[in-house]
């Protein structure tokens, strides 16, 4: 039992939950804490898109309740699977999930991500036992004036590239879909919009916390294409956090929670890519080549980004509980491990208890 820190293992005992990219890198975490909590979990996803993957380093597979090779595009296959689960609660986080990926196939990250979406939902609308969608889609749906403060969920909606704005798309989706439909249901949906999650087990291309690991794993030198962008970076268990009480919300209580919200990390653990760099680099146990900045970079991507999460500090209370140095922290301490050989599914559980206790200490 986790007592005082918002997750209410209580409450997830005994859930079926059904979570689409269960296999990817927020969703290998999520199944990792729903196990912890209780829940009986089915996943639905392509089989792991990189190598080494988290999902396979921690035998996710064997821990959860069952893993389902699908595609969201597909969606015969989807509600079919939905439909074997009988899920009380849905994560929906399959999606393309790279900016720089959907510059090069930007059809494939429309399918994926808008009509993986709609599949998703109507999969849902028809699966009696559903009551709440928790949809995952990211802060870069806002529209990018490159304010100097954070977006707040009224703000509008837009995405310069395919994958920024494909997620603006599902966002809009999930809008008419509550609308049109699930108004009139006892499902309710919300979607979520997170910062820059770092973590241990992201192995994704062309993110900056995987392509610097590998750079040290492989003693070359990283390449920077815009060290003086900044992000909103947050621990993976950040934002998962605020998912999981919000799933609870829709569950419980319904329709006012029906709606979108910001989950991102305090205003001073805003900073550079650069910053980052050098932080992770001074504290890595090794030698290491350094990095270079590669300025010929032709592919637009947001120099300046920000998340308000007010509204779910007010309404949810939930909070940050991870400041930046820690994040950071945790992150190398689980590559470090892995290059160690050692187990990391134990790693991760115990990441997760401490993460746990900075909120009961920090609820008390």
């Amino acid at each position: 039992m986790i007592n005082d820190s918002n997750i209410d293992a209580s409450f997830w005992s005994g859930k079926r939950v059904f979570v689409t990219g269960h296999n990817g890198f927020k969703g290998s975490w999520l199944s990792i804490w729903l196990h912890r909590l209780g829940a009986k979990v089915t996943g639905f996803s392509l089989p792991p898109s990189t190598t080494p993957s988290l999902y396979e380093l921690g035998k996710i597979g064997e821990l959860i309740d069952q893993s389902i090779l699908g595609d969201i595009t597909k969606y015969d296959d989807l509600c079919e699977a939905m439909q074997q689960a009988k899920p009380d609660i849905v994560f929906h986080m399959a999606a393309q999930p790279l900016v720089r990926k959907s510059y090069d196939d930007p059809i494939a990250t429309y399918q994926t991500n808008v009509m993986g979406t709609v599949h998703l939902l109507e999969a849902a609308r028809s699966c009696e036992s559903v009551r709440a969608i928790v949809n995952v889609t990211t802060d870069k749906c806002y529209e990018n004036q490159e304010w100097y403060w954070g977006y707040r969920e009224n703000d509008r909606l837009g995405g310069y590239d395919p994958y920024s704005n494909s997620k603006a798309c599902a966002e809009l989706v999930t809008s008419a879909y509550r609308q049109s439909f699930l108004s009139h249901s006892s499902i309710h949906v919300a979607t979520v919009r997170a910062g820059n999650v770092i973590g241990g087990g992201d192995w994704s291309e062309d993110r900056l916390i995987p392509d610097l690991m590998r750079s040290l794993l492989s003693k070359q030198a990283i390449i920077l294409r815009n060290p003086e962008a900044v992000r909103p970076w947050q621990h993976v268990l950040e934002p998962l956090s605020g998912y999981l009480m919000l799933a609870k919300r829709l569950y419980e209580d319904g329709a006012y929670f029906a709606q979108g919200w910001n989950f991102g990390p305090r205003t001073e653990d805003v900073q550079t890519v650069q910053y980052i760099v050098e932080q992770l680099l001074s504290q890595w146990q090794g030698e290491h080549p350094g990095y270079e900045v590669e300025r010929q970079e032709k592919k637009h991507e947001a120099k300046l980004l920000m998340l308000d999460c007010s509204k779910a500090i007010s309404e949810l209370e939930w909070k940050p509980q991870w400041g930046l140095k820690q994040a950071l922290d945790m992150t190398l301490e689980w590559f470090q491990a892995y290059n160690r050989g050692e187990n990391l599914l134990q790693l991760c559980q115990k990441q997760i208890t401490q993460y746990e206790s900075a909120a009961v200490s920090g609820n008390s």
